[in-house]
């Protein structure tokens, strides 16, 4: 599955939000307070003109741009979580957490998903020891992932990591042995997601 590598800049004024935080995107909105495009400057990022079916729109559209994921297989992760109990919503936002790329993306071995996607997809990353390039593959509970000994002195993957905070509880996470383990499923609470999952749900479930 391709990956999106149009201008992630250009994505996020759209959306009137930074939804990569990375500091060359960290003050795109304040240079530039307006969606882009030639009449940009004549829009405001306010919501409430916009109908149900497009706040749902725009709320399917920020998810998939979080996590690098195409609209095929974002209707997929939509079917799997439907079938599974509890609660729809979170059980998607839990799958695309699950998510090889993401999971390096977390631990901060990567700087952003595009990064980790690349990393993983030129086979960097091994699960429970055994190299694996499929950035879709969802991580188990007690699954270990970690990335090759020959990119742990890489100078991005070296600054990823100086930069980057804490993982999420459900996670743990050993810097020395660049490790991350998968612990046990997250609470909606937990996921540092931002987006209104219900009206993505709403979104599908109008289209089935």
């Amino acid at each position: 599955m391709a990956s999106n590598h149009g201008p992630k800049a250009r994505v996020q004024r759209r959306f009137g939000e930074v939804l990569v935080p990375r500091p060359k995107y960290a003050k795109i909105l304040e240079k530039r307070p307006y969606p882009p495009g030639d009449h940009g400057k004549d829009k405001q990022f306010r919501s409430g003109r916009r109908s149900n079916f497009g706040l749902q729109l725009n709320e399917k559209q920020k998810l998939a741009f979080i996590f690098n994921v195409r609209e095929g297989q974002m209707r997929r992760y939509f079917v799997k979580a439907r079938q599974q109990p509890g609660n729809t919503g979170t059980n998607l936002l839990t799958l695309l957490e699950r998510r090889l790329d993401n999971v390096i993306y977390r631990a901060g071995f990567a700087a952003t998903i595009w990064a980790a996607r690349q990393m993983v997809v030129h086979g960097h990353v091994t699960v429970n020891g055994g190299r694996l390039d499929i950035p879709s593959y969802l991580v188990e509970i007690g699954d270990e992932v970690s990335i090759a000994d020959k990119m742990r002195q890489n100078v991005h993957v070296v600054e990823a990591l100086d930069s980057t905070g804490s993982v999420p509880d459900f996670y743990s996470m050993d810097k020395t042995q660049f490790r991350i383990r998968l612990d046990r499923l997250p609470e909606r609470k937990e996921l540092p997601i931002p987006v209104d999952e219900q009206l993505i749900v709403e979104y599908y479930t109008r289209l089935t």
